[in-house]
C-alpha cells in the first residue's frame, strides 16, 4: 500500500517528493549484552518516520512481550508512557537475567491514518543478544505478520547482506515487498531526493528477500500487506487495515 505523508512537519522531505512510510519502532538501548556489562537494558516504543524523525501518537499496545529460550514473557504491565515533542510513546526497562536470544515484541493497537482512510498495524520485533549464549535468534514469536530472520540479526558489520523470510499467518509470502529505512537519529543524513528516504525491495518467491545495510545504526524492514478484515473507522464505515511483518537490525562499522 503506497503511503504519502501530509503532516505538516514534513514539507522540507514533500519539497523533494518523498513519500513517507510508517514504522513501529522498538529499540533497545543495545543489541548485545555482555557477560561482564550492564545486565539492564531500555526499550522504546514509538510509532514513527525513522529518517525524517516525525512522531505519531501512540495508544498502549495490545501486547508487549519477549522469547526467550522457547518462553513467552508478558511484558505489557511494564511500559511507561513517555512524552516526546508533545506524542505519545512508551518505554519499558528489562533486566536480563539468563544467557540466550531475547526476542522482544510489540502488537500495537491499530492506528487510524486518516490521509489513507486505513488502520495500520505493524507487528515488531528486534532480537538481543545476552552473554554470549547465540540461541532463538531465529525463533518464531508467532505474530500475524512476522520476519524471521535468515541471518543472525546482530554483531553485524556495516555493509553487511541480511536477509530474512516474510510471513503472514505463519506461510511465506511470495513476492512481498519490503520498505526498508534507517533511523536516521538526530537528523544528521540528507536524503539528495525521495527515494532515498525509504529503500525498497521485494522478496522472491519463497518470501525471501536481502537487502545490504550501508550505515551503522537501526534499519526498520517492513513487509506492508492488507488484512483480510476490517475496522469501523470515525464514520462508522468499515475501513481497511494495513497490517505489516516488521524487524529492526543494527549494524556497526568495522574500526
Amino acid at each position: 500500500m503506497k503511503r504519502i505523508a501530509v503532516l505538516a512537519s514534513m514539507m522540507v522531505l514533500l519539497a523533494v517528493g518523498v513519500a513517507e512510510a510508517h514504522f513501529q519502532g522498538i529499540i533497545p538501548s543495545t543489541d548485545i549484552v555482555t557477560a561482564e556489562g550492564n545486565k539492564n537494558i531500555t526499550l522504546d516504543i514509538l510509532f514513527f518516520h525513522p529518517f525524517a524523525g516525525p512522531l505519531m501518537n501512540m495508544e498502549k499496545p495490545v501486547q508487549f512481550g519477549v522469547l526467550a529460550r522457547g518462553k513467552k514473557t508478558n511484558l505489557l504491565d511494564s511500559l511507561v508512557p513517555v512524552k516526546k515533542g508533545g506524542y505519545s510513546t512508551f518505554r519499558a526497562d528489562y533486566k536480563i537475567k539468563r544467557p540466550g536470544d531475547h526476542v522482544f515484541y510489540v502488537e500495537p493497537s491499530p492506528y487510524w491514518e486518516p490521509s489513507e482512510d486505513t488502520f495500520i498495524v505493524h507487528y515488531t520485533k528486534v532480537v538481543v543478544n545476552a552473554m554470549g549464549l547465540e540461541l532463538g535468534w531465529d525463533a518464531e514469536v508467532g505474530l500475524k505478520a512476522e520476519i524471521v530472520p535468515l541471518v543472525r540479526p546482530y554483531g553485524l558489520w556495516t555493509g553487511n547482506l541480511f536477509r530474512g523470510i516474510v510471513k503472514l499467518d505463519g506461510k511465506p509470502v511470495p513476492y512481498a515487498e519490503i520498505e526498508v529505512e534507517y533511523y536516521n537519529k538526530g537528523g544528521k543524513i540528507t536524503a539528495p531526493s525521495g527515494p532515498f528516504v525509504t529503500q525498497v525491495i521485494k522478496a522472491d518467491g519463497n518470501g525471501v528477500f536481502a537487502y545490504a545495510m550501508p550505515r551503522a545504526g537501526w534499519w526498520a524492514f517492513a513487509a506492508l500487506s492488507e488484512s483480510d478484515k476490517t475496522m469501523k473507522g470515525p464514520d462508522g464505515k468499515d475501513k481497511p487495515i494495513e497490517i505489516g511483518a516488521l524487524m529492526w537490525v543494527h549494524v556497526t562499522d568495522m574500526k
